[in-house]
């Protein structure tokens, strides 16, 4: 899994991998040799890099922590994969326009706009089957309906374009 973590308001790429029990941790591309056990179910966590230890106290959710080593304060925002593309598109979002994808694979059961048509943040505008439950696919901001790049009862695939919207003006 990689994750996107900034330390003390420095951004890192973070890629941890288990196999075998073992924890294969990358930071910015560079492969690290560590090792770790939790000393406590209280965030104490032991660091072994090499010949060397580290006690690492750990404070915070798996969103943002503070971790301390050896007296010096550590400020950590986390972001995994998914949620670094979700909030991504949150951002666009707010932004007004853009293409709306799927964000699973699917057919689409009903188209509930046509272009030209002006649409609402929120509005639904096709309903999609996925694993036989009907998810209704909302505007992610409010704008005008450009371009329906499917029809129904069409099968698309994880982030197929559906909808472009132009932004409200």
């Amino acid at each position: 899994m990689k994750y996107f973590v900034t330390v003390n308001g420095k951004p890192h790429e973070v890629e941890v991998v288990e196999r075998l029990g073992k924890l294969k941790v990358s930071v910015d591309g560079r492969e690290l040799g560590l090792d770790y056990q939790e000393v406590d179910n209280l965030g104490q966590v032991a660091l072994l890099e090499g010949n060397r230890s580290f006690g690492v106290s750990i404070e915070g959710d798996e969103h943002q922590v503070t971790a301390s080593i050896a007296g010096h304060l550590y400020s950590v925002e986390i972001e995994d994969e998914r949620e670094r593309a979700a909030h991504a598109a949150e951002r666009e979002s707010q932004k007004g326009g853009g293409t709306v994808k799927s964000i699973m694979p699917g057919v689409v059961v009903k188209l509930l706009v046509k272009e030209g048509d002006t649409v609402e943040k929120g509005q639904p505008l096709l309903i999609l089957e996925a694993m036989k439950m009907q998810n209704e696919i909302a505007a992610p901001s409010a704008g005008l309906v450009k371009a329906l790049h499917v029809r129904e009862k069409e099968a698309v695939a994880s982030g197929a374009k559906l909808i472009t919207l132009a932004a409200a003006e």
